[in-house]
């Protein structure tokens, strides 16, 4: 008889357990919304991180595209998902770091509605000028405009290269008025026909038009010289002091998230970010390998809120 309890004891156990072993973090699809649309420097990233973090947790990582206001959109619905670590959010650090300081009831705080996973690849941003303008430097640029405005056109009021190039004329005195197109390419085909005489923009973006010669680089806007255009001054080493704006990406999770899922995802991040394939894989498209773990991510977005605040404030920069 104690051997018969023993075994029903034990198929009681096995059965009880089955629920459990179903649900072991993940048992399905995990979302990643790209709060940009398809073709984009956030969906192109996202793709990639995709295929790499997917084959580590061993579920597909689905992209799910929602875009508008800036990434703002697409930002609130992972705020509002299930924090089950079945939806997760891949979005550029000005979202981050500006949305909130332009616009109100965006839906989400960047702060207080997520679990901070990790900082996974970034890419320079850089001053462009068309090759018929006579520009070589970022001196050439301060010296032009003190005799008539120079525009320089962004992807967007907000946008992080609105911020940067705001920060550049509050640094140097340079006289430039901002032109905010609805995306790169647009702010591109006009640099190229020469309708204005510089953007900033993304190496993502920028390259393929430096390669061909209807773009000129004159300064990365980073601390670090950009691997893509080695011989490219940075913005500090053309005389332009505590001048560092580059463009990064964060993945969060809805607040609230078990801290098993988030411990678990943040450690596939981490070494998903430490791989040769996935430096390959983000350098052959023009991104930079970074990686920072949730405290430095966090840390980075406290920095950039004060930083872009002081910024937004002196130039007066107001929402469309």
């Amino acid at each position: 008889m104690k051997k018969l309890i023993s075994t029903a004891l034990a198929a009681l156990a096995v059965v009880g357990a089955a629920p459990v072993l179903a649900d072991t973090y993940p048992s399905r699809p995990v979302t990643l919304i790209a709060p940009f649309p398809p073709g984009g420097s956030t969906d192109v990233l996202a793709r990639i991180l995709a295929t790499r973090l997917g084959a580590r947790l061993g579920q597909p990582v689905v992209i799910e595209n929602k875009p508008g206001a800036n990434g703002s959109i697409g930002a609130s619905a992972a705020a509002r998902a299930k924090p089950d670590g079945y939806t997760i959010l891949l979005m550029g650090g000005s979202s981050y770091t500006v949305n909130s300081l332009l616009y109100k009831n965006m839906g989400y705080d960047p702060l207080a509605s997520y679990e901070y996973l990790g900082i996974a690849g970034g890419t320079q941003l850089v001053m462009l000028t068309n090759p018929t303008t006579g520009i070589a430097s970022i001196k050439d640029v301060v010296t032009k405009s003190a005799t008539e405005p120079l525009s320089f056109g962004s992807f967007g009021t907000g946008s992080l290269p609105h911020i940067a190039g705001e920060y550049f004329s509050q640094k140097t005195g340079a006289k430039l008025v901002h032109v905010p197109y609805k995306g790169s390419a647009p702010a591109m085909t006009d640099l190229i026909g020469n309708q204005i005489p510089l953007t900033i923009e993304t190496m993502v973006a920028a390259m393929p038009q430096i390669r061909g010669g209807k773009v000129k680089p004159v300064a990365v806007l980073g601390a670090k010289r950009a691997v893509q255009l080695p011989d490219v001054p940075t913005m500090q080493e053309s005389g332009v002091s505590d001048f560092d704006f580059e463009t990064w990406f964060g993945i969060v999770a809805p607040k609230g998230t078990p801290a098993d899922v988030v411990d678990r995802l943040s450690r596939e991040l981490k070494d998903m970010m430490a791989e040769k394939a996935t430096h390959e894989a983000l350098d052959a498209a023009g991104f930079d390998p970074r990686y920072s773990d949730a405290r430095q991510f966090r840390d980075q977005v406290q920095r950039e809120l004060k930083r872009n605040a002081r910024i937004i404030e002196a130039a007066k920069i107001h929402a469309d």
